[in-house]
């Protein structure tokens, strides 16, 4: 049985609020979200990738490194994990792909350290539902075929993106995170040239839309890596998190300068 979370008093580095601290960590899974994808033709598998990414709040940063897989019986893996001073985490989304669409199968969200912060979802179409454990309580969400985790949301995109990029310019997402189903709607800004590490590279630049008009999300992405998302702002209550790509390999081909 999975732990119940309990937040200790003080693990914050100096100088940085406690809020912003806890985005720095937990966003970078949450809006670090890359992939690279063959094509959109379902019989092609995703290329595998790994990608590092660099996450930023008030000068504090944490490197986080991503990885997809093949895995057994057509499945697909995908990891995600990082580490700030004695506080990390890692998480997993295991999926298939039919007919172009994402199909989840489970996510585990694992917070490291001294922190024991346990996620789950797992997928149970033949029980039209889907079984999540937030904060120790197992909780059951409505089933819907289009429903998708927090790391494989944007695999989805990519798939709309390959096989039809003005059918993604103004898109919605369903995602099961938590205790409930959410909606995640991204609309496209415009296209812009990135200053990025690994050169200037031409992206897709979207927002995603939220209730709270303390809160923004911007992210890019780059249609010649494959719409690989290269990188990520979120701002809330006036402080920003930023997510940038310092490097990646996909297949066995290294992207940006060379």
């Amino acid at each position: 049985m999975a732990s119940q979370y309990q937040r200790p008093a003080s693990i914050t580095p100096p100088g940085i609020p406690e809020h912003l601290f806890w985005l720095l960590v937990t966003l970078a899974g949450c809006l670090a979200l890359p992939s690279s994808l063959a094509n959109a033709d379902q019989n092609q598998a995703l290329k595998p990738y790994t990608a590092e990414y660099k996450t930023t709040a008030r000068g504090f940063d944490l490197n986080v490194t991503r990885k997809l897989e093949a895995g057994d019986r057509d499945h697909y893996i995908l990891t995600n994990g990082g580490k700030i001073l004695v506080v990390g985490f890692h998480e997993i989304s295991v999926f298939r792909i039919e007919d172009s669409s994402i199909v989840p199968v489970s996510y585990v969200y694992q917070g490291t350290g001294m922190v024991n912060r346990r996620r789950e979802l797992h997928f149970a179409p033949d029980q039209n539902s889907i079984n999540s454990l937030y904060k120790g309580e197992l909780y059951q969400l409505p089933y819907t075929e289009t429903t998708l985790d927090r790391m494989n949301q944007m695999e989805q995109l990519r798939l709309v993106l390959m096989e039809d990029p003005d059918a993604a310019r103004d898109i919605i997402l369903r995602v099961a995170d938590g205790k409930r189903v959410k909606d995640s709607h991204l609309v496209l800004i415009g296209e812009e040239t990135l200053q990025t590490p690994l050169g200037p590279v031409e992206t897709l630049h979207y927002e995603r839309l939220h209730d709270n008009a303390n809160r923004k999300s911007d992210l890019w992405f780059a249609p010649d890596w494959d719409y690989l998302m290269v990188r990520t702002v979120h701002i809330e209550d006036g402080d920003a998190v930023e997510l940038m790509l310092t490097s990646a390999i996909i297949g066995d081909k290294s992207i940006g300068r060379q």
